[in-house]
């Protein structure tokens, strides 16, 4: 299938939006005015190493076209360290001149109005995708510029596994646990991975479900928003149900508890575990450090109990922000620098250092002409109409302390039951700080 076509089909989906680029950088627009002399903005980014492997090239290919501007790379942990880190720096005044962060509901915690600078004026702006849009903009501006592509939440697994134990890829969840349970038997291979080493990946299997609750009903993220619908009672529960149910069966890898993302990911390439659940832009990382096993790695959604639910979660790309404390000449070469990410020569870098986990959401760049076979598996579902957003993407409430729990009842500490009580009352502060209505 063609990146045009597997653009059109992903676009094609109601809120669920694809593809980053685009413009070419540098005009005045963008710029906000030329600078005078020698100015050094800063860029922070997570510290996975995916992610530094496309800012590094990015950084140096922006000041061979810019050569009175300096770029100094910074970088900040993942989850909810990195999370309270921007949101103590935005609010000490000493964030970085560009940010790279999520989209959605974790933006909006952000007060992005009072901290950000409003970028709607900029001529990359009309490319992006409505969708996108939506997710990095209030009533009073637009703040953020897509960066890296869109992307499913799934099971990552190794097909050669699946291929030696005669497995099919499961629709229902008794189906996914009998495929474990068959792994484990088998021995040698960890049938399900995970890794709270890296808190922020214990999320996958309650966040990555929310397609299948939306399945199940159809108005359950407007509901959760005003407040008359929780965590505690089906659909919603079996997210955290399933997170108790893999590690009570014994089928997780003995180091999960210690394990980090990019040791989960050298299992999966290596075969040495089966089933990841993981947001599908980590096979950048695979890429990276295990080219050849690239093709071996497919992707299926997280069952839903019925075949007819099962459903595939599409998370928006992140963006890239610029908080208002960066005025001036410093400003001026943030803008630039964003217009360059998101220019050809911007996302050809992008192309040529990560591996594209969906399509982008901006016109004016196109996904390559080779791209993993994970991406057709993530199309199956794409063409069927059987993918919706996040439920970030839909509602501007999730708590803060959603990986911490998850981790609890996903190391059996606490019951699936507890777990999602916590979250419950996890998400209170947040949705009254927010001052939705109901809370």
């Amino acid at each position: 299938m063609s990146a045009r076509s597997l653009t059109t089909r992903l676009i094609a989906i109601g809120g669920a939006a694809v593809l980053i680029g685009g413009l070419t950088a540098c005009s005045s627009g963008d710029s906000g005015g030329s600078s005078g002399g020698k100015v050094e903005i800063s860029y922070l980014i997570d510290n996975g190493p995916a992610t530094a492997a496309t800012a590094k090239p990015l950084i140096a290919a922006f000041e061979k076209a810019n050569p009175d501007i300096t770029v100094k790379l910074d970088t900040r942990p993942q989850g909810t360290d990195g999370d309270n880190l921007i949101k103590t720096q935005l609010s000490t005044g000493e964030m970085a001149d560009v940010f790279n962060y999520n989209s959605g509901s974790l933006l909006q915690a952000l007060n992005p109005d009072n901290t950000l600078v409003d970028l709607s004026d900029q001529s990359w702006a009309k490319d992006v995708d409505p969708q996108f849009t939506k997710v990095v903009s209030t009533s009073k501006g637009m703040y953020g510029a897509p960066f890296g592509t869109s992307f499913g939440g799934a099971i990552m697994y190794n097909k050669k596994v699946y291929e030696k134990l005669g497995l099919s890829v499961p629709t229902t969840w008794d189906e996914f646990i009998a495929n474990s349970e068959k792994i484990k038997d088998a021995g040698d291979v960890a049938p399900i991975i995970q890794t709270y080493g890296d808190t922020w990946t214990s999320q996958l299997f309650v966040l990555a479900d929310f397609a299948n609750i939306t399945a199940q009903q159809s108005d359950w993220a407007s509901e959760y928003t005003d407040h008359k619908e929780p965590y505690t009672k089906d659909p919603a529960f079996a997210g955290f149900d399933h997170l108790a149910e893999v590690e009570d069966k014994g089928l997780l890898n003995q180091d999960y508890a210690s394990a980090t993302q990019a040791n989960g990911l050298k299992m999966l390439a290596e075969g040495t575990g089966a089933q990841y659940p993981m947001l599908t832009n980590a096979i950048s990382t695979i890429q990276q450090d295990n080219p050849s096993k690239v093709d071996d790695i497919g992707a299926f959604a997280i069952p839903a109990q019925d075949a007819s639910d099962t459903r595939l979660t599409i998370w928006e790309p992140n963006g890239l922000y610029v908080p208002k404390t960066t005025t001036g000449d410093k400003l001026s070469a943030a803008k630039k620098f964003i217009a360059f990410a998101n220019s050809s020569e911007g996302c050809g870098i992008q192309n040529d250092t990560g591996t594209p986990g969906g399509p982008y959401v901006i016109s004016t760049c196109s996904l390559p002409s080779s791209v993993p076979p994970m991406i057709g598996d993530l199309q199956k579902y794409l063409d069927e109409e059987k993918a919706s957003p996040a439920l970030e993407f839909l509602s501007p409430i999730k708590g803060p302390n959603l990986e911490k729990i998850c981790i609890q009842v996903g190391s059996g500490i606490s019951s699936a039951a507890v777990g999602a009580k916590q979250y419950d009352q996890d998400v209170v502060q947040q949705a009254q700080q927010l001052g939705i209505k109901g809370w």
